[in-house]
């Protein structure tokens, strides 16, 4: 039987080779199972310095944020100040969308499990200051409502900085602060930052990006994205041993490593239940809870979180039945080819269960007619142009926009039939082919949503 430490050697040995492999600057890992901890890393920090990544450095877990901001939330659960199934205007009355009707009935539940229907990738830099999420939350009065609340999975970043600018009405301080007092602070972790302030005390990893389809990766320009988008995942950075703390925490029914009860007992559990469906994506959960990532395989069910930022990346998987949980943060590159072969070797060889198989194109694609694909997906961020040619083939342009304006557009890609309404890219990225399903109906027979994780309307 495989061992902890077996895991650890493994991983000291074979981290280097696959760093080099996939091309990603520098990698570091924890692993928890059966109550102890092993941790290690490899490569450097930034290109430019040359830093070599340690244990203790610390990197961005971008989305994986998510968790700690859902946490915050169902701690206000747990106290009485609030009650998840009350439209959020009890307790946030300047809430504001576009569609009136949606805003008054939207709960803090809608919001945790991603239904609330509202476009979610909005990104908008409201400054620095402690005022950032009040002034970002304000700016969502024009915000399209996509479906009604509560009737489908659409990942949401701009609720869960609504979710942020809840703690900080009922904490009534900043949400870094609640932050640290609520959940850093109990977990007695050393080595967490809310910020670039902090981070810089520490031994920081620095994104890498391409700048182009063929180039190299090199040091990201920036750090960190708006603060304003902290709640969902532009700040906050940690070593891997801190962010297994976290999952530790959830994994004992709340209680920090001095009996403290971080969270309710049973509180965790009804984060970690089955809420609702996902299109399966492949790299996605194919369900949520409130907050948390499902993997629901026969085997045995894993839970967790993605996150991504510029040009970092982070995976947290738990498999509690397992007592085991698995923190990866990387700093650029082939981060999901990495993943699946770090995560999933650890994942299989110390449980009964198996990460999801990625996704891949058939190798004779069933040719199709896609006439209730073909049109123009749009939101703030980017238009989803899907055509198909004189030859059958099908094709979709993404042309950003927004705050992505002055990016380059990415490369056309070819869709072929993968399964009910789903097509999947022939090329894909990074060896990962992600589905493209296409959903409801706009009263004329086409599509009425692309859904990539998130649902995009058609134009």
């Amino acid at each position: 039987m495989t061992t902890l430490n077996d895991t650890k050697t493994w991983l000291d040995e074979q981290l280097p080779a696959l760093l080099e492999k996939h091309d990603v600057p520098a990698a570091a890992w924890a692993v928890l199972h059966d109550g102890a901890v092993v941790d290690g890393a490899a490569g450097v920090l930034s290109k430019a310095t040359d830093v070599a990544a340690t244990p203790d450095s610390v990197f961005q877990i971008g989305s994986i944020t998510k968790l700690w901001t859902s946490t915050l939330v169902m701690q206000l659960v747990d106290e009485g100040a609030v009650d998840l199934d009350e439209p959020l205007r009890t307790y946030l009355p300047e809430f504001r969308i576009a569609d009136e009707s949606a805003a008054a009935i939207i709960t803090t539940r809608h919001l945790l499990n991603h239904t609330a229907g509202f476009e979610g990738d909005i990104f908008t830099d409201t400054g620095t200051g402690d005022d950032c999420l009040e002034k970002y939350v304000a700016l969502l009065a024009d915000v399209p409502q996509l479906f009604e609340p509560g009737e489908q999975f659409s990942y949401n970043n701009a609720g869960y900085c609504v979710l942020g600018r809840l703690v900080e009405v009922l904490r009534d301080k900043p949400y870094d602060v609640a932050l640290r007092e609520h959940v850093i602070a109990p977990l007695g972790l050393t080595h967490t930052a809310t910020g670039p302030y902090e981070a810089i005390l520490f031994r920081a990893a620095v994104g890498h990006i391409q700048t182009g389809p063929d180039s190299g990766y090199v040091p990201a320009p920036i750090w960190a994205m708006a603060r304003s988008n902290a709640p969902a995942g532009s700040m906050l950075a940690m070593r891997p041993r801190d962010l297994i703390a976290f999952a530790r925490m959830h994994m004992e029914d709340g209680a920090a490593p001095d009996g403290t009860q971080v969270l309710a007992p049973g509180t965790p559990a009804a984060m970690q239940a089955h809420a609702v469906e996902v299109p399966y994506t492949g790299i996605m959960g194919s369900s949520w809870g409130l907050g948390f990532e499902r993997f629901d395989v026969a085997e045995g069910d894993i839970i967790g979180h993605d996150g991504s930022t510029i040009g970092q990346n982070g995976f947290l998987r738990l498999v509690p039945e397992a007592g085991l949980a698995v923190a990866l943060l990387v700093n650029g590159g082939d981060v999901i080819s990495l993943y699946h072969e770090i995560v999933g070797h650890i994942v299989e060889e110390l449980s009964d269960t198996a990460l999801p198989e990625l996704p891949t194109p058939p190798a004779e694609p069933e040719r199709i007619d896609a006439g209730r694909y073909v049109g123009t997906y749009s939101a703030d961020v980017m238009d989803l142009i899907v055509s198909q040619d004189d030859d059958g083939r099908v094709w979709i342009d993404t042309v950003l926009k927004g705050m992505f304006a002055d990016m380059e557009d990415q490369p056309r890609q070819e869709l072929v039939f993968f399964r009910d309404d789903a097509l999947i890219p022939v090329q894909g990225e990074h060896g990962m082919h992600m589905p493209h399903w296409f959903l409801g109906d706009d009263g004329h027979g086409n599509a009425q949503y692309l859904h990539i994780g998130r649902a995009i309307r058609r134009a």
